[in-house]
């Protein structure tokens, strides 16, 4: 690759780590700001957490409706309608007055927000060979896993200097930001389809088609189930760390910023483990590894043995996992579709962020004042994510023989 042709790769991957970025960037920013949310709305660190599961609501519901209309009218002008809305949103976010009025706003932000999400993801399908995708996602990554490092501590040092409202204004700036690096440096990957039909029936069986294939719903549950744990993190955390263990604002974003660093160096190490070994190879030990991990989590909290440090350290090697399972599971489950790549995109990111938001809720509505409703949920995604992983590869394997056998008395018929 010469040296235009690399500085175009830079600037593409740059601009799509953004816009997958925005969505966890509107999540980890706002997370120190919790208690202060509370007080300034007068009410519980518990209803302002409701906000968080709108949130993963809204990219969920949203990502369905983005997918069909990126097939529609290509990637980049439902990318503009979405990051309008989340401008819009945002400035409510920062004027509302009361929890129920932010919990509302938040959900109009995803819902704006995830438009770049699925696009991005559509838009690495689009431009480069199925067998790159894997690496691409992992590079990604490195930009997506640089937001929970710099967000909370950010969040931490605004709110502790200026008060949670200027969050969202940050959030406003970064936003126009990404609405000028779309406009003038993203290319786009996909012409608008005139003929791709946006009645309900079509949509739906379009889905449906989706939903169907082996390989798509294997990867996709796995993935999606893995990485809810990480939500179930993100939601419990604040009251772990600042309620029970009694850090501050700017503490918890540095603990926060550490924890993250294994998601960083896990995507990265990835990378180098491809070369190796394939990725359903890695897929399989990672979400092993997470699974044990989740359950000594888990018991040593219930058993009351769980101090700062050690809840610390274990988190951090459980996420870890996330950097090796989520890239793979990504790759994997789109590998299969290219002309439906937004849709597939659209259908694995609402799947992946409606099981998020169950597991988000999950840890609010079984909060009992210990750290275990965190420590449990995350320890039960891990294990049923490798069910599911050696579930679904046993049926594709099977129904891979059975379509072989299948060709092969076909051909025999044909030769008699």
């Amino acid at each position: 690759m010469n040296n235009t042709g690399a500085k175009k790769y830079f600037h593409l991957i740059i601009i799509l780590g953004l816009l997958t970025a925005i969505g966890p960037f509107s999540i980890d920013m706002y997370l120190p700001a919790f208690p202060d949310i509370a007080k300034s709305l007068h009410t519980s660190v518990a209803q302002v957490m409701l906000s968080l599961s709108s949130f993963f609501i809204g990219i969920s519901v949203g990502q369905l409706v983005y997918g069909p209309l990126l097939e529609r009218f290509g990637r980049k002008k439902p990318m503009y309608t979405g990051l309008f809305i989340y401008l819009l949103a945002s400035v409510g976010c920062a004027m509302a007055t009361s929890v129920h009025a932010l919990i509302i706003f938040r959900l109009l932000q995803a819902f704006g927000g995830c438009a770049g999400m699925v696009a991005a993801r559509a838009i690495v399908r689009d431009i480069f060979e199925v067998k790159q995708n894997a690496k691409i996602f992992s590079t990604l990554m490195l930009v997506v896993a640089v937001s929970p490092i710099i967000a909370p501590t950010v969040g931490g040092y605004i709110t502790a200097a200026f008060g949670w409202r200027y969050v969202f204004a940050i959030l406003i700036i970064i936003n126009l930001l990404i609405l000028a690096g779309v406009y003038f440096l993203l290319p786009e990957s996909r012409k608008p389809d005139p003929y791709f039909s946006l009645k309900p029936g079509a949509i739906l069986s379009n889905f449906t088609g989706i939903l169907k294939h082996p390989q798509f719903y294997t990867y996709t549950l796995t993935g999606a189930i893995a990485y809810a744990g990480l939500y179930a993190y993100i939601s419990g955390s604040p009251y772990v760390f600042m309620e029970l263990f009694k850090v501050n604002e700017k503490q918890y974003g540095w603990i926060f910023a550490l924890i993250s660093i294994g998601v960083i160096g896990s995507s990265q190490v990835n990378n180098l483990a491809l070369r190796k070994y394939s990725s359903e190879q890695i897929i399989k030990a990672a979400t092993c590894c997470q699974s044990i991990i989740g359950i000594i989590l888990a018991a040593i909290t219930f058993l009351g043995l769980n101090g700062l440090f050690i809840t610390i350290l274990l988190i951090f090697l459980f996420l870890c996992g996330q950097g090796f399972i989520f890239p793979n599971a990504s790759a994997l489950s789109l590998a299969p579709f290219g002309n439906t790549a937004g849709s597939a995109s659209a259908l694995m990111g609402a799947i992946q962020m409606g099981i998020g938001a169950g597991a988000s809720a999950l840890v609010s509505v079984l909060q009992n004042g210990t750290p275990l409703p965190m420590a449990g949920v995350m320890a039960c995604c891990a294990i049923t994510a490798f069910a599911v992983f050696c579930g679904g590869r046993k049926l594709i394997i099977h129904r891979a023989k059975t379509r072989a056998m299948a060709e092969e008395d076909m051909e025999m018929i044909s030769t008699i």
